[in-house]
């Protein structure tokens, strides 16, 4: 179904007529809070014409599963927190409290505004410009220092192989040296990207098939009923926070999918499942097979797992797997927050060199660089804090996200919407309101630094909307003309 209207006219001219007449692509007349730019109907195919090729859905389901999980890497702590009991049933019943309201609000919002950029433009749409640039801030933000801790992590790894690697320059260059190399692979292209995802996503995860399959003969169910002691409820409820957030980060690159109104939800649907099982059959392997005491799961345990299970082949297997697992985060990642830019920088939120495209690659490569610059500066700092404050800017986008999802339904009922969830507003409600109870009590945990550096960031959010704004009105950045996919293609 397509989200234009049917006509012969180009959706270019159709948005032109629509600003002359002061409406918006919805036919509603258009306020001053509103943005000028109705993405989802007529400047979303124009942004991705410069894209030599667009994703299909396979790459596009590894990159999502790579912006969420990575594999089973991580899931370890929440045995660790509350034992195998709870962390099983965590793993089971999140995904349907959490990751599925989140995915359904994407499939939802990014075939029916199909531009770069993704949340920033849902919440432009809803509110205005001044929540679409705060929604910049808080995801671009959140995503980037997510970032930062990969290439550190590739760098821990390789030190157990070459230890001079594992402290002072020898350590700096390598980190430094991850960013550069993995950068420049995002920079040859997003289908380079979305295929490297797919050779990393079954490299990383057959070492867990393997370690479940063998394990199958070993598993005593009694042991995963064992409910722990002394439980750590933060840890366990930042654990499955952790590792099943960010479904809508592959959103900001809808303008680059191949046919989105119906690539997206399939891919969502195929990531989820993946995900899903990616947890919860290696931790039921785990904890079935092997009698260890709980403060044993610490992060990094599937290792030690594979080794008692099958050898110490496995438990390298996984190792080089934890690695490739990095990698791909480290790329869907860098992908997103460069193309968020790119869609900010469409939306006239940012300068107009934020849209520029490699001549050779079509990417966006002021936003690679951006992006790639900041997340190195970062890997080199003691972070624990800003990593915290990372996750509490990322549940105020959440919802604000979820806010624009609902008014977006209220204010726009008759836009066109390829995927629609099949509820009426008021269970669309409830269905929001599940997850951003969550939300609200991961905010409301948060220590007086947490919310200390998040407020800094919000201000200096706030800061450079209003920056903008004043440079475009005395001249003194190039901004975009209003029609996305006017961005200058620049040999880079």
């Amino acid at each position: 179904m397509s989200p234009y209207p049917s006509s012969s006219t180009s959706p270019e001219i159709q948005l032109q007529a629509h600003m002359a007449a002061g409406v918006g692509g919805d036919g509603a007349p258009q306020s001053k809070t509103e943005s000028s730019i109705h993405v989802g109907e007529a400047v979303a195919p124009k942004a991705a014409t410069k894209s030599p090729k667009k994703l299909t859905l396979l790459p596009l389901i590894f990159l999502i599963y790579f912006e969420v999980a990575g594999g089973s890497y991580g899931a370890e702590p929440a045995v660790q927190a509350a034992g195998a009991f709870y962390a099983l049933l965590g793993f089971l019943l999140f995904p349907f409290i959490w990751s599925v309201p989140e995915s359904l609000v994407t499939a939802e919002l990014a075939t029916a505004i199909p531009g770069n950029g993704g949340f920033v433009l849902w919440a432009d749409r809803a509110f205005g410009p001044f929540f679409g640039s705060l929604m910049g801030t808080w995801k671009f933000l959140s995503g980037v220092i997510n970032s930062a801790a990969f290439p550190s992590l590739c760098a821990d790894y390789l030190a157990r192989a070459v230890p001079a690697v594992a402290g002072g320059a020898p350590r700096y260059a390598t980190v430094a040296g991850m960013n550069l190399v993995l950068s420049f692979v995002n920079y040859t292209g997003l289908s380079i990207v979305g295929y490297t995802a797919v050779a990393l996503g079954v490299a990383s995860l057959a070492p867990f098939v393997l370690m479940t399959l063998i394990a199958v003969p070993k598993v005593r169910p009694d042991r995963w009923l064992t409910r722990g002691t002394n439980n750590d409820w933060r840890l366990y409820f930042n654990t499955l926070f952790w590792n099943l957030n960010f479904w809508d980060n592959a959103s900001t690159m809808a303008g680059e999918v191949k046919r989105p109104e119906r690539t997206f939800p399939t891919a969502l649907l195929a990531a989820g499942l993946m995900t899903a099982l990616g947890y919860l059959l290696p931790l039921m392997a785990g904890t079935g097979a092997l009698d260890v005491p709980q403060d044993a799961w610490g992060g990094g345990y599937f290792a030690d797992a594979a080794a008692a299970i099958a050898g110490g082949w496995l438990k390298y297997w996984i190792e080089v797997g934890a690695v490739l697992s990095a990698i791909g985060l480290y790329e869907a990642q860098l992908s997103s927050s460069a193309f968020q830019l790119l869609g900010m920088a469409d939306l006239r939120l940012l300068p107009k060199i934020f849209a520029s495209r490699s001549k050779w690659f079509g990417t966006p490569w002021a936003g690679i660089l951006a992006s790639s610059l900041i997340t190195l500066a970062i890997s080199f700092m003691s972070f624990n804090n800003i990593i915290n404050s990372a996750n509490f800017l990322y549940s105020l986008g959440m919802l604000l996200e979820f806010a624009s999802f609902l008014w977006l339904r209220k204010k726009a009922p008759h836009m066109s919407r390829p995927y629609l969830v099949p509820l009426r507003l008021p269970g669309l409600v409830v269905m929001c309101l599940v997850p951003s109870v969550f939300l609200v009590f991961v905010v409301a945990i948060a220590s007086w630094k947490v919310f200390a550096i998040s407020a800094g960031m919000t201000a200096f959010g706030v800061a450079v909307y209003y920056l903008m704004e004043f440079c475009k009105s005395k001249g003194c950045l190039q901004f975009s003309n209003g029609i996305a996919g006017d961005e200058s293609v620049v040999q880079q």
